[in-house]
């Protein structure tokens, strides 16, 4: 049976052509006023997703 892929994996993950798995920072959306410019900064940088994590990512997007 061909293997479908999860939307919700596909709208938080960006796949790029080398293979690295770009994911969104925590803590950037809301309750902002409590945290420093720094912070606020540092959350809207992407950041890779670790070794552990790729593979079960790539079984959630098949076809990228």
């Amino acid at each position: 049976m061909k293997a479908k892929t999860k939307k919700a994996a596909v709208k938080r993950f960006k796949i790029t052509k080398k293979g690295k798995i770009l994911r969104r920072r925590q803590m950037a959306s809301h309750l902002k006023a409590a945290k420093t410019k720094s912070a606020k900064t540092r959350y809207k940088r992407v950041a890779f997703v670790s070794k552990p994590e790729k593979k079960t990512i790539r079984r959630l997007i098949p076809y990228n």
